[in-house]
């Protein structure tokens, strides 16, 4: 029997200046997720059974409240050695520079951040957050108000991208090559 080892926990940041969307990032990725129906939680609760989900990642959330905040918590993670795997970023952070001023900054840091743009408004049209930030596939666009499903894709799915590969030792012996011959 295959002994299971336990999730990994991803470092996510959020930078956004509305303390309730940090607290509905860590309802969504720090919180129970056994259900995703009102039906299924009541259900697991009256019969005392949980529903088969499968290996989840879990989460650390750390929070930035302002553009230049966020890119000093990204300077201070990689200099602790324990980069972000993620960052969700606000477009409009009054007073301050807004999240499309900040990513090129953010990726000059770090340039494999995976950087999900998060806006409810129209600030920016696509081409013109393109034209400023550049084509790129570290990217990524999530309309607010943000559904709960979107932001646990986006967050295993990146986070899964971004983690190292577990181990460089093949799987079984590899026999050495014989030397080639000289001729």
């Amino acid at each position: 029997m295959q002994k299971r080892r336990p999730s990994p926990t991803h470092r996510i940041l959020v930078i956004d200046d509305t303390p309730a969307i940090h607290e509905d990032f860590r309802k969504i990725l720090c919180g129970h997720r056994a259900s995703s129906s009102q039906l299924e939680a009541i259900e697991s609760e009256l019969f005392e059974t949980r529903p088969p989900l499968g290996r989840q990642s879990h989460f650390e959330i750390d929070s930035a409240f302002q553009a230049e905040e966020g890119l000093a918590r990204v300077h201070h993670a990689l200099g602790e050695g324990r980069p972000y795997e993620v960052a969700f970023v606000d477009v409009r952070m009054p007073p301050g520079s807004d999240g499309v001023e900040i990513t090129p900054k953010l990726w000059a840091a770090d340039p494999n951040l995976p950087i999900v743009i998060c806006t409810a408004y129209t600030d920016y049209s696509w081409e013109a957050m393109f034209a400023r930030i550049g084509i790129t596939d570290r990217m990524f666009i999530l309309k607010k108000p943000f559904d709960r499903e979107e932001v646990l894709q986006l967050a295993h799915a990146l986070t899964e991208h971004r983690r190292p590969p577990e181990s460089t030792i093949p799987p079984f012996p590899i026999s050495p090559q014989p030397p080639p011959e000289s001729a």
